[in-house]
């Protein structure tokens, strides 16, 4: 059985790690989300996350759009290609709803994938 955790190896930790990503990336957006994406030699995906003030003003929002996205990540990354994933958050994402933000999500995973795959 497949593990569904979110350690720290499924993370984009470091400025470099979040460069990587940025200079070559395999886009997937949404009016409230973008994700960039770039292959590793993992064998395993990861994720990193930004959710700009500008986007969000308070913490507690910018904090639930992190904390959904991060169990979103959680549940399907065994579905994932070994890929690095940064998930940008764009004004607007505070008035969608949780339901609606896992849909988007899955929706976007599996754009990423088939782009990263094909």
């Amino acid at each position: 059985m497949a593990k569904h955790t979110f350690p720290r190896e499924l993370r984009l930790l470091t400025p470099d790690q979040f460069k990587r990503v940025f200079s070559d990336p395999v886009r997937a957006a949404s009016p409230h989300l973008t994700l960039l994406a770039c292959a590793n030699e993992l064998g395993h995906p990861r994720l990193g996350l930004t959710v700009p003030k500008k986007a969000l003003k308070r913490a507690v929002w910018r904090n639930r759009v992190k904390r959904l996205v991060r169990e979103n990540f959680r549940q399907t990354q065994h579905d994932l290609p070994a890929i690095d994933i940064v998930v940008i958050a764009k004004a607007g994402i505070g008035s969608v709803s949780n339901a609606d933000l896992t849909h988007l999500l899955d929706k976007l995973w599996r754009t990423l994938s088939r782009r990263c795959n094909g």
